[in-house]
C-alpha cells in the first residue's frame, strides 16, 4: 500500500508519518505540505491511498481531491474532518471517508486495513476506476455512523439520546417518521414521534430506517426507480434478519439493506436485468456496490455479502450465514430464482418454503395497508 499524508504538522505532528509506516512494513508511507506536491507526487506514481487534511496553503482540500481522482480515479481519497466544522458539501462528494482530528493510530490502521481487505476481495482495477471517476459519489451516511458510533461508544444510550440525534437532521428525521409508518413497521398503529420509534420498533430497525433513509435520499442513477428500490430493499431486510440467528441478524439486515446501492451508481450494468442501458462490459452493480461500500468503511461481512448475493458459493463462508440469508432475500424480494443447489449444500433447503411465506405475509400486510389508505 502506496500511502500520501497531504497537510501541516496541526494535522500529522511531527513523527506521526514514522509512527505509521512502522505499523505495517508493507506499507509506502510519505508525507507532502501543500497540494501542488501532492498532485506531483500523483501524477508520477499511483497511490494506493491519500489523507488530506481540512486546510491546505496552497488551495482548498476539495480541489486536491478532485485533482486526485482526474489522475488516479483508483486512489482511496479519505479527508480529515476539524473537531466541530463539517466537510464543505464539495468535499462530501469527493471523498470516499472521512477522519476525525486528531487522527489516532489505531483508526488508521484500521481505515487503511479495510481498504486493502477491499483490495483483496474486489481487485479488478477497472472496477476502482470506474468508481473513482464517478463526478459524484453517494456521500457516506453520516448520521447513521453517527449512530453506530455513539451506541458503541455507551450501550447505555438511551431512547431520548438516539432520537436527539436523528433529529438533529429534520430531512432523515422526517423520511425515518414516514417510513416508520409504512406496512411493514407500522403495524396500524401512528407513530408520531423519534422517541416513540425507538421505544415501539426497536433500535435494529431505527438504524435500518435511518440508513435506507440517508441512501435512498441520494440521487439515483438514470433510469433507477428510487422509490421502487428502497421498498425493495426494506422487505429483504426484513427477510434477513429473520433468516439468520440473533448474533448475525444485524449484519444480514444491513447487508439486505444495502444490496443493491450499486444500482444508484452511473454507468453500473443491473446483473438482474437481460437489456441495461450500460454496456455489457460496465461494472455489474453487485460488485459496484459492495466497492462503494467497502470505501465507507462497512464491516466486511456486509461488503462480501453485498458483492457476492447472486454467487453466494463464492463466499469465503461455507456455512449458511450472511452472505447467504442476503441472496436468498434480495432474490425473494425481487421476484427472482433462488439458487437451490447452494442451499442444499448449505443444508437449509428446507426451510425455503417458510421463507416464501414470510415474503408473503410481508406483502400481504403491504396491500392491506394500501388498501387502507386508499
Amino acid at each position: 500500500m502506496r500511502i500520501l499524508f497531504v497537510g501541516g504538522d496541526d494535522s500529522f505532528p511531527p513523527g506521526f508519518v514514522d509512527l505509521v509506516a512502522d505499523l505495517d512494513a508493507s506499507w509506502q508511507v510519505h508525507r507532502v505540505g501543500d497540494g501542488g506536491a501532492a498532485s506531483a507526487q500523483a501524477a508520477a506514481a499511483a497511490l494506493d491511498v491519500v489523507v488530506v487534511a481540512p486546510t491546505l496553503p496552497d488551495m482548498p482540500a476539495a480541489t486536491l481531491l478532485g485533482q486526485i481522482r482526474t489522475l488516479r480515479p483508483e486512489t482511496s481519497r479519505i479527508a480529515l474532518i476539524a473537531a466541530g466544522q463539517p466537510p464543505p458539501v464539495r468535499v462530501l462528494s469527493l471523498a470516499h471517508r472521512f477522519l476525525p482530528l486528531p487522527l489516532g493510530e489505531e483508526l488508521l490502521l484500521e481505515a487503511v486495513g479495510s481498504l486493502e481487505e477491499l483490495r483483496d476481495l474486489l481487485g479488478d482495477p477497472r472496477l476502482r476506476e470506474h468508481i473513482g471517476r464517478i463526478d459524484r459519489l453517494p456521500s457516506p451516511p453520516q448520521t447513521y455512523l453517527a449512530l453506530m458510533q455513539a451506541l458503541e461508544a455507551d450501550e447505555d444510550t438511551g431512547a431520548a439520546d438516539i432520537a436527539r440525534l436523528v433529529a438533529g437532521d429534520p430531512a432523515i428525521a422526517a423520511k425515518v417518521l414516514q417510513l416508520c409508518n409504512s406496512a411493514y413497521f407500522a403495524a396500524g398503529r401512528t407513530i408520531a414521534d423519534l422517541r416513540t420509534a425507538v421505544t415501539r420498533l426497536g433500535l435494529a430497525t431505527l438504524r435500518d430506517l435511518v440508513l435506507a433513509s440517508e441512501v435512498f435520499a441520494q440521487p439515483a442513477a438514470a433510469g433507477a426507480d428510487r422509490h421502487a428500490l428502497q421498498q425493495r430493499a426494506l422487505l429483504a431486510s426484513q427477510l434477513a434478519r429473520r433468516m439468520l440467528p440473533e448474533a448475525s441478524a444485524e449484519l444480514g439486515a444491513t447487508a439486505a439493506l444495502l444490496a443493491d446501492i450499486g444500482l444508484l451508481l452511473p454507468g453500473v450494468r443491473d446483473e438482474r436485468e437481460t437489456t441495461s442501458p450500460a454496456p455489457p462490459d460496465a461494472p455489474g452493480h453487485t460488485e459496484a456496490g459492495a466497492y462503494l461500500l467497502g470505501l465507507w468503511g462497512l464491516p466486511m461481512p456486509i461488503i462480501e455479502a453485498v458483492a457476492f448475493q447472486r454467487t453466494p458459493a463464492r463466499s469465503s463462508t461455507r456455512s449458511f450465514w450472511v452472505t447467504g440469508a442476503v441472496h436468498v432475500a434480495t432474490a425473494l424480494a425481487a421476484g427472482a430464482a433462488v439458487d437451490e443447489d447452494y442451499l442444499q449444500r448449505a443444508g437449509v433447503l428446507e426451510r425455503l418454503p417458510a421463507w416464501r411465506g414470510l415474503v408473503d405475509e410481508l406483502s400481504a400486510r403491504s396491500s392491506r395497508a394500501g388498501a387502507e389508505a386508499v
